[in-house]
């Protein structure tokens, strides 16, 4: 994810920070310093806010795990000012592992709420929950309020939230797994229309989540119904067939060429036959200003790239291209070069697939 940085990694899975958490570290700090302008009571209010970040990273850290041992590598986790993302390549596709990946997350929230409240009750303090304050009281019953909060709303029936998957897990058990989607979408949708009602009459906030949950709601249903009109296709019917490659010795001069003659912005870099590169429009950008048009395509082009068969299902090279955050793919068929694989193609083929539908429909209709 942009404006993200790495802050570290676990078990192979790198963790990232988005830029617009600070912005919440600064609120915090705000809210905190108005209430007593007390530099420790700012201080002790960021320090809570990490410690809750910290359970977040451990709820992603469930699912990603729980994934891991159905053969689903993570991406990454990224924090934000919401809460984490953990970007698994893939949900599993039997409903049972997919619920046990949705229920790991908020599993881990019930023991770390289940493992203060031992603590405190080892104490003999137990949890002061009529005393509680979010500017300065205990800092452990504060934390143990904040995981049950987590694991509540995390488990509302609808996406993006953990609830919203499960929904569709036990769905998807009875009806098929579209229209299961389909279904916990609205539901979440429903929900979201709720809160953004309630929200208008007392508390704004519930306005921003009713926004959220109904943007997730869509964005998997529309992800879903993407994947199933891309199922069984390969890449060769998609793929792009009339493109220029260039030669390794071949300068930046010459993509500019080619890419103000035409509509082609990234250009595999072929030698004997062999794709040793890629020479992606972004890189050339950057590269000009440094080094100028007369520098050898081989010392710009990207040599760490993916590639795809035009056998691959297209289902798997648009993973391939999430995957490596580039817009193109060369495509090969029995190790040669046969076209390249962009999201414009994919929009145009189902653009394409959606209108021969809506005419065989009128077809049979008259």
């Amino acid at each position: 994810m942009r404006w993200s940085w790495r802050i570290g990694e676990f078990a192979g899975i790198g963790v990232y920070v988005h830029a617009t958490f600070w912005l919440l570290i600064l609120f915090i700090l705000y809210e905190h310093w108005s209430e007593g302008h007390s530099l420790a009571t700012a201080l002790a209010g960021v320090v809570f806010v990490l410690a809750i970040f910290a359970c977040v990273v451990l709820h992603e850290f469930g699912h990603a795990l729980t994934a891991r041992k159905y053969g689903i590598r993570t991406r990454d986790i990224t924090l934000l000012p919401i809460g984490g993302l953990a970007r698994l390549e893939r949900m599993p596709d039997d409903p049972r592992q997919e619920l046990w990946v949705a229920l790991a997350g908020p599993a881990v929230n019930v023991v770390i709420a289940a493992a203060i409240y031992v603590f405190l009750a080892a104490l003999g303090t137990g949890p002061a929950w009529a005393r509680i304050r979010w500017v300065g009281g205990g800092f452990l019953d504060k934390l143990m309020l904040v995981n049950v909060m987590l694991v509540v709303f995390n488990m509302l029936p609808a996406f993006p939230m953990d609830g919203g998957r499960v929904l569709r897990a036990f769905l998807a058990e009875r009806m098929e797994y579209t229209r299961a989607t389909q279904t916990a979408a609205r539901i979440g949708q429903g929900m979201a229309f709720l809160f953004g009602l309630v929200g208008l009459f007392s508390n704004p906030f519930l306005v921003f989540i009713a926004l959220f949950v109904w943007m997730g709601a869509e964005q998997e249903a529309a992800m879903v119904q993407m994947r199933t009109s891309l199922g069984g296709i390969p890449v060769g019917r998609v793929m792009m067939t009339d493109f220029r490659a260039l030669h390794p010795d071949d300068t930046l001069g010459t993509a500019i060429e080619h890419i103000l003659a035409g509509w082609q912005q990234d250009f595999p870099v072929v030698d004997d036959g062999h794709v040793l590169g890629v020479l992606t429009r972004d890189d050339l950008l950057k590269a000009l200003p440094q080094r100028g048009s007369s520098v050898p395509v081989r010392e710009v082009m990207r040599q760490n790239f993916e590639m795809a068969d035009s056998h691959d299902m297209l289902e798997h090279a648009l993973g391939l291209l999430r995957e490596c955050e580039c817009r193109s793919l060369p495509v090969l068929h029995g190790g040669q070069l046969v076209g390249m694989l962009t999201m414009d193609n994919v929009g145009e083929f189902l653009a394409i697939e959606s209108a021969l539908r809506r005419a065989r429909r009128l077809a049979r209709q008259t």
